[in-house]
């Protein structure tokens, strides 16, 4: 499938040919969702912890006697029917990271990338490079293309100018082609992928 390379002054300047078996595929929003439940699982920090009755700060006297005050019998004051005491079964830290087949998240990655180009909202760009690396410079340019909400994708490395006057733009993300994932493809509205980018995805799906 044919799509014109622009410049960072919307002109265009060529043409590139997007592999079908890439960029073609049908939508999958099931794919795509279980991808994105896999990696929002995967940098989940699961610190939540509770107290249990061996942790909980207190005395270990029994709190009356055992009969003859017509109360219910107690052991301890850490029990959890007691303010301020143990929590049973409660959350402890833990992984929420599972198992995604390695197949799947490639099939997810193609996927998001074909969704983004039968909506539409994919750019080829020459390169991502600028003379001066001044964000206001860039924050026009973007302005001009209409990229409110965007991910932009180079090639194996971005360029340091670029990406530092990218930084403070919001709506706007940077990442190298190694770090082209579902969830970030997903959340921005326009996918910008220079050519390099597009060799690079070639190369690491086909």
């Amino acid at each position: 499938m044919k799509c014109d390379v622009i410049n960072l002054d919307a002109a265009k300047v060529g043409e590139v040919d997007l592999m079908e078996e890439i960029f073609g595929l049908p939508k999958r929003p099931d794919i795509l969702a279980r991808m994105v439940r896999w990696q929002l699982a995967k940098r989940q920090a699961g610190t939540h912890a509770t107290k249990g009755v061996s942790q909980i700060s207190g005395t270990t006297k029994k709190p009356f006697k055992q009969k003859g005050t017509g109360s219910a019998r107690q052991g301890s004051l850490r029990s959890p029917q007691f303010r301020g005491g143990a929590v049973i079964f409660g959350p402890q830290p833990r992984s929420h990271a599972f198992d995604l087949p390695k197949k799947v998240r490639k099939l997810a990655l193609k996927a998001a990338l074909s969704a983004k180009a039968a909506d539409g909202k994919l750019v080829v760009l020459d390169m991502a490079r600028i003379g001066e690396a001044k964000t206001k410079e860039l924050a026009n340019r973007f302005s001009k293309l209409g990229w409110n909400s965007a991910l932009i994708v180079d090639g194996l490395a971005v360029d340091e100018g670029f990406a530092r006057a990218a930084r403070n733009i919001i709506g706007i993300d940077v990442l190298p082609s190694q770090g082209a994932n579902v969830y970030d493809i997903l959340r921005r509205d326009t996918l910008v992928l220079t050519k390099d980018a597009v060799q690079a995805l070639e190369a690491r799906l086909k």
